[in-house]
């Protein structure tokens, strides 16, 4: 039986053992395995990893990765297509984080670190001074 081992994968994609074991425990990777119990990869893996390290460096979750990756097919490379098909979803989430920050940026100086004392003028947790309708006092504090 040919393959990649669990190794030479690691070596390859730079990652330890213990976080392809990880991956495969999560569907991220399917390796077969040989006669003597061995896992073996093939070079498809190589690109599945890849994918995943960077879409979280990119801060996406695992389970959401995974998702995406479990309706590919297992023991070959992904196509150009599916990639695209995943890359515009992933660029939709990326946008909305982007205008969240955006927002985030543009209403800071209106924060005044105050936890939210019901103050009209904290766009950032209290918009439209709805924590008003709670009752008096802090009502982000955890307490």
């Amino acid at each position: 039986m040919s393959g990649l081992t669990i190794g030479e994968i690691a070596a390859r994609t730079g990652l330890a053992v213990s976080a392809i074991r990880f991956y495969e425990e999560h569907g991220i990777v399917h390796p077969v395995r040989n006669d003597g119990g061995h896992r073996r990869y093939g070079r498809h893996d190589i690109r599945r990893l890849s994918f995943v390290m960077a879409a979280q460096k990119l801060g996406f979750p695992l389970a959401d990765i995974a998702q995406h990756l479990a309706h590919l097919p297992v023991h070959k490379a992904p196509s150009k297509a599916d990639w695209t098909r995943i890359s515009k979803v992933f660029r939709h989430d990326i946008d909305a984080r982007i205008a969240a920050l955006e927002r985030l940026r543009d209403t800071l100086d209106g924060c005044i670190g105050c936890g939210c004392l019901s103050l009209q003028a904290c766009k950032l947790y209290n918009p439209d001074d709805v924590k008003a309708a709670e009752g008096p006092g802090p009502r982000n504090l955890v307490g």
